[in-house]
């Protein structure tokens, strides 16, 4: 796919979300347009809406963004073509007329994950402080910039202090600082982002199922991929929604899925009984520090 054919992007919004700046610097010529939920942003690229959709599919501290897998499980047949992995700074931000009593935040909101990266910080210095979940940092940060007469704080990026004209007053709150996200950019046709330079990364993303009652299934899964040398980076799984003790299976490999090895794979899955569902092969990208 190369960029010139590219006319409009969903991202998770709103604009200054950590989103939008790993949009931004995949996509920095094309239209942008801010969706407030992850399966808004999926069911617009899925209605052919916009060209392409980016959200968050995982974190290195709080893991995977369950229902970004789920709904790519479940809802949508799409296809990765590309990804971006972005450095998190979290920051505690305010209305700039509550710069000066800041020590006295009444309530904190922020996205669940944002909130969860900063645990300890919020813990240890605003226990008793109510945190608020929203759909993403920057949409925390507008709030708190619309209301000016109230003591409340935001948690979110750098970006969003500036769109939105806050005060930050204490910086890098998150609990680890080696924290990245997983961004995925998604599209109907089962094709690779052309005319990015790349980390020379290539990973295909696999869903499957195991076969019923067949004992050391998953075991055959992965003995499949290693007897093949092929290298799984991760494995997950995730429910099924059907009962308990039903799942599917989350793996990435670092192969082309047009490989000899990983056709060859594939056919033995199936052979096995699996279901697998290939949501394509794909590059990784790095947002500027």
């Amino acid at each position: 796919m190369k960029e010139k054919e590219l006319n409009k992007i969903a991202y998770l919004g709103p604009e200054a979300s950590f989103t939008y700046l790993a949009t931004k610097s995949l996509f920095p010529n094309e239209t942008l347009i801010p969706y407030t939920t992850i399966p808004e942003c999926i069911e617009a690229v899925s209605s052919e809406k916009v060209d392409l959709a980016v959200v968050p599919l995982e974190n290195a501290i709080e893991g995977t963004v369950p229902l970004t897998i789920d709904y790519l499980y479940h809802e949508a047949e799409l296809f990765i073509v590309a990804e971006v992995l972005s450095k998190i700074q979290q920051h505690l931000m305010v209305h700039k007329a509550q710069k000066d009593n800041w020590h006295n935040i009444e309530e904190i909101y922020s996205h669940p994950h944002a909130l969860a990266q900063c645990h300890k910080y919020l813990f240890y210095r605003f226990s008793k402080v109510p945190l608020h979940q929203f759909s993403s940092t920057s949409s925390a940060a507008k709030l708190v910039s619309e209301n000016p007469d109230r003591c409340i704080a935001a948690v979110g990026n750098t970006s969003s202090a500036e769109k939105y004209n806050l005060e930050i007053v204490e910086k890098n709150i998150h609990d680890f600082h080696f924290n990245h996200t997983r961004f995925v950019v998604l599209s109907k046709k089962n094709i690779r982002l052309q005319g990015k330079e790349s980390e020379g990364k290539t990973k295909t993303t696999v869903m499957l199922t195991l076969p019923e009652n067949v004992s050391g299934a998953l075991h055959q899964v992965l003995s499949v991929y290693a007897w093949r040398k092929l290298d799984l980076s991760k494995i997950e799984s995730r429910p099924l929604k059907t009962g308990l003790g039903d799942y599917f299976f989350i793996m990435d490999i670092l192969a082309d899925e047009n490989e000899p090895m990983m056709k060859g794979a594939f056919e033995e899955l199936k052979a096995l009984g699996c279901t697998v569902k290939s949501l394509g092969t794909y590059d990784t990208y790095l947002t500027p520090e």
